[in-house]
């Protein structure tokens, strides 16, 4: 996928969390902001998939653990929600993990 496709897929990202935010408000839990954004994204015509398993692969053997994209749109964007008052580093850790992972794992 090209960067024009990507930067028009983000944009429809955008818009569709501000969206969500305006009907939800703040203070909910993360799930309920990703079943609706999931709705919201799937309603703009868009690939999306909840809850994506990442396989950790260690020499060769799935050890079976158990992390899970919240939202995959279009097989490219990976959306990690979070509903916090601030981003702390272990947050920042977590999306840095998922993405190394997918990077191997989601061959579409």
């Amino acid at each position: 996928m090209n960067i024009e496709e990507l930067n028009k897929i983000s944009g429809i990202i955008l818009d569709s969390s501000i969206e969500v935010h305006k009907q939800l408000g703040p203070g909910l839990l993360e799930s309920v902001y990703e079943l609706c954004l999931f709705k919201e994204l799937r309603s703009r015509n868009l690939f999306v998939e909840r809850q994506v398993p990442i396989p950790v692969v260690y020499k060769g053997e799935n050890l079976n653990a158990d992390f899970r994209i919240d939202l995959l749109v279009e097989h490219e964007i990976i959306i990690e929600l979070k509903a916090v008052e601030i981003i702390l580093p272990v947050h920042e850790a977590q999306l840095l993990t998922y993405l190394k992972l997918a990077e191997n794992a989601l061959v579409c």
